[in-house]
């Protein structure tokens, strides 16, 4: 899992009211992103029982709010269930999100679990939190989603979040990879999905405030600023500032990935190219590092 949400802080009736028109062609745009990423990786099925998971950040407010619009015209039924880890930081408004969700008639559960502590007493002041984080909380997901008949687990990751995931892996662990729209656990018990993979942040953000989401600042995660995560989100930020929609050509590029072109020898048979004979290969390695006793 990624970090916590990057979370605006506007509450119930801060927003200006939007322009309707503006309103409708987001509102039907994410509602066809979504659908789209839906129908593209085959992530909800007929009879599904999805677990929504709500942090009370713009990301998962909207996903929550579109899902649903989603399950009233969809050719499948399914059930969503929104499910809110509780990790006991200082000062969380704990009844911000229950008084929501009953407000829209929306089914929930509110899962506590003290990670707060945890995290603070094992991570070293200054040291990122992310990691030790994201692993309590996935298991604490994780445990009620199978103690719940949870088939799917809806995560809140939005394109850029995508993008940002590729570029870390990119720079700081040597390695092509990313945050897929769908994925399977370790252990093959839980498949989770991202609906909002095709959506843009900005639209997200433009979005939720329209709609005066009641925002929940978050204040372990989302409160530090030297993490990896944000300096690549700034790069990515400057790109598009300076080249609108690159990153929308980066996003379909993930999409469109061919292994002959690259260099993973486990993905393509290179050694298969343009040989004129079965015969085996010698060893080559041996030649390459100067082995004075190599005989081909």
């Amino acid at each position: 899992m990624a970090p916590a949400e990057t979370r605006p802080a506007p509450m119930v009736g801060d927003a200006p009211p939007p322009d309707p028109h503006e309103f409708n062609k987001l509102q039907k745009r994410l509602r066809r992103q979504v659908g789209q990423a839906i129908a593209d990786f085959g992530m909800i099925e007929d009879g599904d029982r999805v677990m929504v998971c709500l942090s009370g950040g713009k990301d998962s407010y909207t996903m929550l709010d579109i899902l649903r619009q989603l399950q009233q015209k969809a050719p499948v039924r399914f059930e969503l269930v929104a499910v809110n880890l509780d990790q006991k930081q200082p000062g969380f408004p704990e009844h911000v999100l229950p008084d929501y969700l009953r407000s829209i008639g929306q089914p929930f559960h509110i899962l506590e679990q003290d990670t707060y502590s945890v995290v603070k007493r094992v991570v070293p002041e200054g040291k990122t939190m992310c990691s030790l984080c994201s692993r309590l909380r996935r298991g604490a997901l994780y445990t009620w989603a199978a103690e719940n008949g949870i088939t799917k687990m809806a995560l809140g990751h939005h394109r850029d979040d995508l993008l940002a995931t590729f570029f870390l892996n990119l720079f700081f662990h040597a390695k092509i990879s990313g945050m897929p729209p769908k994925l399977q656990s370790d252990d093959g018990r839980h498949t989770v999905i991202r609906p909002l993979a095709y959506v843009k942040e900005a639209d997200i953000a433009a979005y939720a405030a329209a709609k005066a989401f009641p925002i929940i600042p978050c204040t372990l995660c989302g409160s530090q600023e030297n993490l990896q995560r944000k300096v690549v989100k700034r790069m990515l930020d400057a790109w598009e500032r300076e080249s609108p929609g690159r990153l929308e050509t980066i996003s379909r590029a993930m999409g469109d990935v061919r292994p002959s072109q690259l260099s993973d020898r486990t993905l393509f048979d290179f050694m298969a190219l343009g040989r004129r004979t079965d015969a085996p290969l010698p060893d080559l390695h041996a030649w390459m590092a100067g082995d004075p006793t190599w005989n081909p």
